[in-house]
């Protein structure tokens, strides 16, 4: 079984605005793997263990730096890094790194075989819209699965996955190929060994732009369907306020009249 398992470098830490420009402020912040992919990840090497044969491979779209990303899932056991890079790819939105993923899949799969599943983190902890592996699902125009927090059988197939919903799980099946989103509580991804960490160091990263990929760059980077105009840091929170009363009854009857004032009630 051949799985592909997409990653994103994300800041390790939080993001200063500039005021001014209304942009983040990327020159000297940590970055790491996205810990939403690394649920994706484990998962995978999960699957590789319990399916004999199987190969995990993983894309990242991202800057030259993103490879460091990859390298972190390579030392975890990974098999093989592709990276998909351009300066046409800078800024593309959740759509068209959807569909950058889509033809690194198919690129994966004409270099090392036939891809029958593709794993995702259900979001990004930097952006965090959540929509990237179901577009990837749309571009392939494979089945595909959000919000999975385990999959009890696999195989080349065909997988069986639980789907958390507002009101429940569901048990779904899909016809392999296809793409899962995975959420934090399918499993505890796995520390790097050392000989893991020296491995991941010497191993060859492949980049793709977009002559190898033949994109299309009339969809991707700056010309993306969406546009992000503005980013600020969340407003600080407001003062509370202390409910006034010795009895129960009496802290009851402020908050009512609080409720009012606010038109809740």
């Amino acid at each position: 079984m051949h799985i592909v398992v997409c990653v994103k470098q994300t800041p390790a830490g939080s993001v200063p605005v500039d005021a001014a420009t209304g942009r983040p402020k990327l020159d000297a912040i940590q970055w790491g793997i996205n810990p939403f992919d690394e649920y994706a990840v484990e998962e995978a090497l999960r699957i590789k263990e319990r399916v004999a044969g199987s190969h995990v491979s993983v894309v990242s779209v991202g800057p030259a730096r993103a490879e460091e990303a990859i390298r972190a899932a390579l030392s975890l056991g990974c098999d093989d890094g592709f990276l998909v890079s351009d300066a046409a790819f800078d800024g593309s939105d959740p759509n068209a790194t959807g569909y950058l993923l889509s033809l690194a899949v198919k690129k994966t799969a004409e270099v090392k075989g036939p891809v029958h599943l593709v794993l995702c983190g259900k979001q990004t902890s930097d952006v965090g819209a959540g929509q990237v592996g179901l577009a990837l699902g749309a571009w392939l125009d494979w089945p595909a699965a959000a919000f999975v927090r385990k999959i009890p059988t696999i195989d080349e197939t065909k997988a069986v996955v639980d789907r958390m919903m507002e009101d429940g799980v569901d048990a779904i099946e899909l016809q392999l190929p296809a793409v899962v989103s995975v959420v934090k509580e399918i499993n505890e991804p796995r520390l790097p060994s050392l000989k893991g960490k020296m491995a991941a160091k010497k191993a060859p990263v492949a980049k793709w732009g977009i002559a190898e990929l033949s994109a299309d760059a009339s969809g991707v980077g700056a010309n993306s369907p969406t546009t992000e105009l503005k980013t600020s840091a969340p407003p600080p929170r407001g003062a509370g306020i202390k409910v006034p009363g010795a009895t129960p009854q009496e802290k009851a009857a402020f908050l009512v009249q609080k409720f009012k004032e606010l038109k809740v009630i």
